[in-house]
């Protein structure tokens, strides 16, 4: 038997909790939201880098003014804001009804490797630097707005796209699958936290051996905008 004071809810893509277009807007949905005692929405910018792709891109004159670490750092910024904009169309609709009702994040994440939509050839969003700022920003945000926040996720998952290792859905773990901790937990490794914890017998390491030239060959700016005349 389920305690009384255990917390029910449902976790869904932030436009299926309200946060979309009108067609989400009904009776049902209305319903489901009063009924539960939480909202726990998924917001995944990382895959709108190409499904949604406007504010992702960069425009020419960027590319050329700053610093690639500059541009990455503002092209972070510009996801967080887009993560903090489908939450607040949640919190919206839901505050539309007269509702108030505690708003959490059940999932977001961001891959570190794709050799496709999200690649070198894509959208060009995956790698360890961007998902160590993504991770830093939203766990700022979050804390700061006392926002509970379950982070996708501790380490990769190989049997995902198991056809296809480098397929993004295998690489959104902040570990890899052998215990290599990826550069968003090198402080980690540094500060000694993981030093009496092992991974198949192993210890925990850094990516890349530690070394931040290697991974920076990696990281790759997001796609510039075209100008249409």
């Amino acid at each position: 038997k389920l305690p009384k004071n255990l917390w029910i809810t449902t976790s869904d893509n932030f436009a299926s909790w309200g946060g979309g277009d009108d067609s989400y807007h009904n009776e049902d949905l209305n319903n489901l939201i009063k009924a539960v005692d939480f909202i726990s929405l998924h917001t995944y910018a990382f895959h709108d880098t190409h499904y949604n792709s406007d504010f992702w891109k960069i425009n020419e004159t960027s590319s050329n003014s700053f610093s690639k670490k500059e541009i990455i750092e503002n092209s972070m910024h510009k996801v967080y804001l887009y993560s903090k904009s489908q939450y607040n169309s949640v919190k919206n609709y839901v505050e539309s009804l007269g509702i108030d009702k505690p708003i959490h994040i059940g999932e977001l994440g961001w891959a570190t490797v794709s050799n496709g939509l999200y690649g070198i050839n894509g959208s060009k969003a995956s790698d360890e630097y961007k998902q160590a700022v993504f991770l830093k920003k939203m766990r700022e945000w979050t804390n700061n707005n006392n926002i509970s926040c379950f982070y996708f996720e501790a380490f990769n998952e190989p049997w995902k796209d198991a056809g296809n290792s480098s397929g993004s859905e295998n690489h959104f773990g902040l570990f890899t699958v052998d215990g290599k901790a990826k550069y968003a937990l090198w402080n980690f490794v540094d500060n000694g936290s993981f030093d009496n914890m092992t991974r198949g017998g192993k210890p925990i390491t850094k990516t890349y051996d530690g070394n931040l030239q290697l991974l920076f060959k990696d990281l790759h700016l997001p796609p510039i905008k075209k100008n249409i005349k």
